[in-house]
Formats: C-alpha cells, sequence, structure tokens
C-alpha cells in the first residue's frame, strides 16, 4: 500500500536494528484518514473471506480492527492482556512473547465471543516473530473457529513472523513489508 509506506518513510524512526517507530500515526496518535484507507484495503484483499468477526490483542491492534469492522460490518472482539475483575472466567488463553516489551502475557478472550461456525479476521499492527498473530490463531482454533487470515499494517519481513504463520497454514496480508532497516533507512520488499 503505497500511501502507507510514504507514510513510514515519511514520519518512521528507525530505532537500533529491529524497530521502526510510527508512534506519530499508527499507535499513540493515529492518523484516521490513513486507518480508512487502511480498512478499506484490508476489506479488499479478504472480500471474499465471508468474514464475521475481527480479532486482535490490546491495545494498538484495537484502533486498526474497530476501521476494518466497518468495512466489514462485524464486530471486533480483542483479546485482553491483563487480570480485571470484570472479565470472564471462562476464556480461552493463549500465552503471548511480547519482543517491545521483552514479556510474555497470557492473553485470553470470552468463549462468549468466539464460536466454532465463526470465520475470523485476526488484525494487529505489526508482525515481527509471530508470537501475538500465533497466539490469536491459537486462541480461534481452540474455539473450533476457522481463521480466515492475518491482516497486517507492517510487517517486519527481516523477523521470521510470516514463516512462523505460514507454516500454520495461515494466509498473510501485509499492507507494507519492510525488508531491511538500517540507520535511517527503510527498505520495502
Amino acid at each position: 500500500m503505497e500511501l502507507l509506506k510514504k507514510r513510514i518513510l515519511k514520519d518512521g524512526k528507525v530505532i537500533g536494528d529491529s524497530i521502526i517507530k510510527v508512534d506519530s500515526f499508527l499507535n499513540h496518535q493515529l492518523d484516521i484518514e490513513l486507518f480508512n484507507e487502511m480498512g478499506r484495503e484490508f476489506k479488499a484483499r479478504f472480500s471474499n473471506a465471508n468474514i464475521n468477526k475481527i480479532l486482535t490483542v490490546e491495545a494498538s491492534g484495537i484502533a486498526i480492527a474497530c476501521i476494518a469492522a466497518q468495512y466489514f460490518k462485524v464486530p471486533v472482539v480483542f483479546a485482553k492482556k491483563h487480570d480485571a475483575l470484570n472479565i470472564d472466567e471462562d476464556t480461552f488463553h493463549s500465552e503471548v512473547y511480547s519482543f517491545t516489551k521483552q514479556k510474555s502475557y497470557n492473553i485470553r478472550v470470552s468463549k462468549k465471543y468466539i464460536m466454532p461456525e465463526d470465520t475470523i479476521l485476526i488484525i494487529d499492527d505489526f508482525l515481527a516473530n509471530g508470537k501475538a498473530a500465533s497466539g490469536l490463531v491459537d486462541i480461534v482454533q481452540q474455539a473450533g473457529a476457522t481463521v480466515a487470515g492475518v491482516g497486517i499494517v507492517i510487517e517486519k519481513g527481516f523477523q521470521k513472523g510470516r514463516e512462523v504463520l505460514r507454516q500454520k497454514g495461515i494466509r498473510i496480508e501485509s499492507l507494507a513489508i519492510i525488508e531491511s532497516i538500517g540507520e535511517d533507512t527503510i527498505t520495502f520488499g
């Protein structure tokens, strides 16, 4: 998606050898016009998949999942990372390691919100090592539902996430794939 690539080049900041900071438009401050275009693009790419729910993980995936859901006209379910008194005890859960935060989370979704008859599109902001997406796939499979695919805003093609998901037989659609980063350089695949 050229619009997204241009925005990454304009406002993205490279940190070290594996982090791209895009908080000015993707995961801290949100550019809603760009999000609308990304939602439209996800709908175009998965138009024949008969999706009836979108699944993401809190927190950065929620905004893009909600915008995309408007185009699919389906609800969004998000996996919770943190314990709370108001979460159902009967949940699907999976352990996910966050590369950015350098810690593991036990993500959970109430069994009330994913059913065996569901066809689910997983959406997230980044694909790096595939841990978050794999955890969400695991939750969908625990429910006996169908994973239509995984929609990613920015994929770090130089990390192993795509291969991890491919080995599970999962369709992946990334709006921008970054093949390499260097000091002040970003190269797309």
